[in-house]
């Protein structure tokens, strides 16, 4: 049982980092998952052999929240900043989602191409401001994106520290 434990708590782990890329996977909470079972489980120790505190695990909740809100305000925050609309974040979203099913460096250059044409054809913007909107839609995501990966990689080593 112990084993299924701490395997079930690193698959949490990797699909936490796995959702941290890909849209519509919550990277962070599902991370968070894993913890919480290390540490319900309570068998798991770390090498000083203490156990993953109540404290450190509503830190991290803590710490989820509001990497999970950022993520929603941040790409917005950047979208506008550059002169970007709603519609130009759309097109980056419906771009990173045909791209994913291709590959990653497609997903990178569909996103930026749908922010760009969604500024361009439906927000009627002139083509220098809306490469400037593309770029912005893009770095709130690049932003999004690395501030979701950094949390879930700390979050998989303290699993399989305390998992281990």
């Amino acid at each position: 049982m112990e084993t299924a434990i701490a395997v079930a708590a690193i698959l949490f782990g990797i699909i936490g980092i796995i959702g941290s890329i890909v849209p519509g996977i919550a990277g962070p909470p599902l991370s968070w998952v894993g913890m919480l079972l290390i540490y319900l489980w309570g068998g798991g120790t770390d090498a000083g052999g203490s156990s993953l505190s109540l404290t450190a695990l509503l830190v991290w909740l803590g710490i989820v929240t509001i990497i999970t809100i950022m993520d929603y305000v941040v790409p917005a925050y950047f979208t506008k900043m550059t002169g970007g609309s709603k519609k130009g974040s759309w097109g980056a979203t419906i771009g990173l989602l045909v791209g994913m099913f291709i590959s990653p460096v497609l997903m990178i250059v569909l996103s930026l191409a749908g922010a760009f044409l969604f500024e361009l054809l439906l927000a009627d913007n002139t083509p220098g401001g809306s490469i400037k909107a593309a770029l912005g839609t893009f770095l709130g995501f690049l932003f999004g994106t690395g501030i979701k990966l950094i949390c879930t990689a700390v979050m998989m080593y303290q699993i399989v520290v305390y998992a281990f």
